[in-house]
């Protein structure tokens, strides 16, 4: 077996980590560059004098040494450039730049897009500075990649890290002068191609631009739920995936009619690169293409003993021409999946053609080398972990070429009406079983699983990855050598089985009891939950088996676990009190699972696009106000607040809708939202609060913008915080939960108590908790 040359790999490693360094430390570049400059000026001094066995060692040290310093040097030339962007923060800007990205639409609703500015007009005076921003706009016609946009708005400056050193939301756009040349041609033949591809039926129609082209405006917000929960979202951007089906077809069409090696791979680089320019050639579609086409090439010419030192020159020219992107998640997965595929694929499918014929063994070799490579860079950013990844990449795998190859001509086609359309036809029927395969899969039981994004579920996942791969690629390691070494493959392939059944056996417990068991785990007698769901507030309530939901929490997934562990499918109505973050940003755990909605006032555009969403997915969607009524199984509760047409708190915190729920074996009970101590005020003047409430929702997680008057009025016994753990406010805060204590109330807190739920037995209140640190007896 050829052995990999890996002598490369410090060189992309020491570049990768001034990238690093230089970004999130922006001050330090200079110095960085300096210090590395000098440090490889000494290495070539010693080694120059020395000449000795090592160095070839102290050659690589030098060249490591020199990227390092390539790469701090280019991020302290473009610094100046930055601040001079990043210094007119909070102004109204006129921005005049050139779109460097194709435009998609966010979940806010506007068209967003990389840009590199021109110049800056704001209060500060104008200034004629280049540095990449990016760009909001409403929906419009013409921002195509090279075309130049003026735009008016107000300007943030964005954290260390971000590649982009602003960003500006725009309120008035216009095109100053249109893309022109190949990128005009390109944008018209993408255009016509969009248009084409979206007459056709769904599924597939929307699905199929993105997958020819990498654009997803067509896409759907849930089928893009549903690619990213299925493993399959990297088919619908321009990713090294796509890249590679060029490169493969090209390749091996020249193969088919007899041409040499050498016309082999310039057919597929010119290929490439024409695909390049068809989709916008912005940076993050050049990185994938140099990553994908170097990995594919390597492959394709029988040289994966080469391949990983190609990649780690081209990772480290990449990073040196542009060191933000040491720092971006999608460069870091473009590189674990290039060289997953050119060092772990191979070893994989060896292992795997131990129980199945060689081509299957291939054939899952690659995504499951890429699952194992990405898994903990996505654990770091990523709350989800896709377990269909491999399965559904299977599925599709047969017929993501066939789609993107047929959509191309397709695209290519357009000057020829006819044949465009039937080639269109051709495309979609794979995009539609693409879509399909997403769609079944993300529904499927267990489809993935929770995470807390972070540098501990990023070592959890690695170790997991290392030890599959090193069960599937068995023991041949250990029988291919002797001695020393084949007693650490044999060791190491005892402790990968080790992990494996000691982890399996703690997922299976868990899913069981999140999911057939959960019910089963969780007390029959609750009426009140308080899910723990971090820093953000989510209240089940439920009375003879109708339930409602009162906000969403900040994430999906703990609301998720927090449904199934207590065996909730539906939801009868739901509560979102306003439209902060950690208020609504879970809603799309229960989209298409909620009868009624009620809401507080509506501001942003973004807000109105969750009711839609809601909406359209089958819920009827109301506005809530003080007074109105209804019923919960055999409760029944009134909002309490915001009053009809008050212009004193018109949206946030203070318009939060307050409610009250009471019989039917619910405890009565008080929830607060977020309201501050004025509003509170206002709130007891407005309402009558006659206490005493058997369970109050603490407003504002337990903030210190209280007013004790109203909880002396409403004397809880029960005081609920939901809050997390550690968070950065420091709620609950201590003269709260004082406030609290004072008037009588037990203090029950999300942060150290986790899930809590209350229910009435024999006329007393019951608690149940996670934990019983503070627990009231």
């Amino acid at each position: 077996m050829r052995r990999r040359d890996l002598r490369l790999l410090p060189i992309a490693g020491g570049a990768w980590a001034a990238g690093l360094l230089c970004v999130f430390l922006p001050q330090i570049a200079g110095a960085a560059a300096t210090a590395c400059m000098l440090a490889a000026i000494v290495a070539g001094v010693v080694v120059r004098c020395s000449r000795t066995r090592g160095a070839e060692r102290g050659g690589l040290v030098i060249v490591v040494l020199a990227a390092a310093a390539a790469v701090a040097t280019t991020a302290c030339l473009a610094m100046p450039a930055r601040e001079a962007v990043r210094e007119r923060e909070a102004f109204a800007v006129e921005v005049v730049a050139d779109v460097s990205s194709s435009a998609s639409v966010g979940k806010d609703g506007r068209l967003w897009f990389e840009a590199q500015s021109r110049s800056i007009e704001s209060a500060k005076g104008t200034a004629a500075v280049s540095a990449p921003v990016r760009i909001g706009v409403e929906p419009a016609e013409g921002v195509d990649l090279g075309a130049t946009i003026r735009v008016t708005g107000q300007l943030e400056a964005t954290d260390p890290g971000e590649r982009s050193a602003a960003v500006v939301f725009a309120s008035e756009a216009e095109i100053v002068r249109p893309a022109s040349g190949v990128f005009a041609v390109a944008a018209g033949a993408r255009s016509a191609f969009i248009e084409r591809a979206t007459r056709l039926p769904e599924p597939g129609a929307g699905l199929l631009p993105g997958l020819a082209v990498g654009d997803t405006r067509a896409v759907s917000d849930a089928l893009n739920d549903d690619m990213r929960t299925s493993g399959l979202s990297h088919l619908t951007a321009v990713s090294g995936a796509n890249c590679a089906i060029v490169v493969a077809a090209a390749f091996w069409l020249v193969a088919l009619c007899g041409g040499g090696r050498r016309l082999r791979v310039v057919v597929a680089a010119l290929a490439l690169a024409g695909f390049v320019v068809l989709v916008t050639p912005e940076p993050s579609v050049i990185r994938a293409a140099v990553m994908a086409g170097v990995a594919m090439l390597t492959v394709l010419l029988g040289r994966p003993s080469a391949g990983a030192g190609m990649l780690a020159l081209c990772a480290t020219g990449i990073l040196i021409a542009d060191p933000w992107l040491a720092a971006t998640a999608g460069f870091a997965l473009s590189v674990a999946a290039s060289g997953a595929l050119i060092l772990l694929a191979p070893p994989l499918a060896r292992g795997l053609a131990r129980w199945m014929p060689q081509p299957l063994a291939l054939a899952i070799s690659v995504p499951l080398a890429a699952q194992l490579a990405c898994g903990p860079i996505i654990a770091l950013f990523a709350e989800q972990q896709s377990l269909v990844g491999i399965a559904a990449n299977l599925l599709a795998a047969p017929a993501a070429p066939i789609a993107t190859v047929i959509g191309l001509l397709a695209c290519l086609a357009a000057p020829i009406p006819m044949l465009a359309d039937l080639l269109a036809a051709s495309a979609w029927l794979p995009a539609a079983w693409i879509s399909v395969t997403a769609t079944v899969s993300a529904r499927l039981p267990l489809a993935q699983a929770s995470l807390v994004p972070g540098i501990g579920s990023a070592v959890l996942v690695a170790v997991l990855s290392a030890a599959l791969g090193i069960i599937v690629r068995g023991r041949r390691g250990a029988s291919d050598v002797g001695g020393r070494r084949g007693r650490w493959f044999s060791w190491t392939y005892r402790v990968a089985a080790v992990v494996l059944i000691v982890a399996l056996s703690l997922g299976g417990a868990h899913l069981a009891l999140q999911g057939p068991l959960a019910a089963m785990a969780a007390p029959s007698g609750w009426s009140i939950a308080a899910c723990d769901v971090g820093q953000g507030d989510a209240l089940l309530v439920r009375s003879e088996g109708e339930v409602a939901l009162i906000d969403t929490g900040p994430e999906p997934g703990p609301l998720d676990d927090c449904l199934r562990s207590l065996g909730i499918d539906r939801i009868d109505l739901l509560v979102l009190t306003h439209f902060d973050l950690d208020h609504v940003g879970g809603v799309d755990a229960v989209r298409g699972r909620v009868d009624e909605v009620l809401h507080g006032p509506v501001v942003e555009a973004e807000e109105q696009l969750i009711l839609d969403g809601l909406g359209a997915a089958g819920a009827t969607v109301t506005e809530a106000m003080a007074g109105m009524r209804g019923t919960l199984g055999a409760s029944t509760w009134r909002v309490l607040w915001p009053l009809r047409e008050s212009a004193v708190f018109p949206s946030g915190n203070d318009a939060s809708v307050v409610m009250e729920v009471s019989g039917g074996g619910v405890p009565r009970s008080l929830y607060l939202g977020d309201l501050s101590a004025e509003a509170q005020r206002m709130l007891a003047r407005n309402v009558r609060l006659a206490g005493p409430y058997d369970v109050v929702k603490v407003a504002h997680h337990g903030s210190a913008d209280q007013d004790p008057a109203i909880y002396e009025t409403i004397r809880p016994a029960i005081a609920v915080f939901s809050a997390g753990i550690d968070n950065d406010y420091g709620h609950p805060r201590a003269e709260t939960l004082d406030l609290l204590t004072a008037v009588g109330a037990h203090v029950l807190r999300t942060d150290r108590q986790g899930r809590i739920l209350l229910g009435i037995d024999d006329g007393r209140i019951a608690v149940w908790t996670e934990s019983d640190v503070g627990a009231p007896e």
